[in-house]
């Protein structure tokens, strides 16, 4: 190896590093139902307009089916029926959040999305564990960041799938690896 190419590989980790310290603390928010949900910016690979869904049969009713994003197939979740709110009729204002969890890209299906926010690590407080246990999301919710006035709960990506959904998509997954 060259002294340019070990160079230019200490600068690309460089890189790296400047980017994570940058999206330290930063967070994507959307709303859902009347709530305010906080993702953290790394999992976020990108934000689409809604489009056409292919269902999957006998799969959870909160996973809606699959998109095909320039060649990649991706399943997709609709937040609010794996929070067990009301559905909502997708408008032109839905939008599907691409995140890299694992490293596989999953669809989130939220109804808007409101902005990126920055929330100190001192502002985050643990869920609370009395009063709430009822509500499905709270399992998905690893911390309330405090912004301003307003708090935004802070989703776990890992947990918004369980095991047995991960296996469906990994099979889906697998199978148009094979039709390529």
């Amino acid at each position: 190896m060259d002294e340019t190419s070990v160079s230019s590989q200490a600068q690309e980790t460089q890189d790296d590093s400047e980017k994570k310290d940058v999206q330290k603390g930063m967070y994507m928010t959307f709303k859902s139902g009347n709530e305010y949900f906080g993702l953290k910016i790394q999992y976020v690979s990108e934000i689409i307009q809604f489009q056409a869904i292919t269902a999957i049969p006998e799969t959870e009713d909160y996973i809606k089916g699959l998109i095909n994003l320039r060649g990649k197939v991706i399943p997709v979740i609709d937040v609010r029926l794996r929070f067990r709110q009301e559905p909502f009729e997708y408008d032109d204002r839905t939008c599907i959040i691409v995140l890299n969890v694992r490293s596989m890209l999953i669809g989130l299906i939220v109804e808007q999305i409101a902005e990126v926010v920055n929330i100190a690590e001192d502002s985050i407080l643990p869920p609370p564990t009395i009063g709430r246990t009822d509500k499905a999301h709270s399992k998905y919710v690893y911390g309330i960041g405090k912004v301003g006035n307003s708090v935004k709960l802070l989703l776990d990506p890992d947990k918004l799938l369980n095991d047995d959904d991960l296996t469906a998509v990994e099979q889906t997954d697998d199978m148009t690896s094979e039709e390529e």
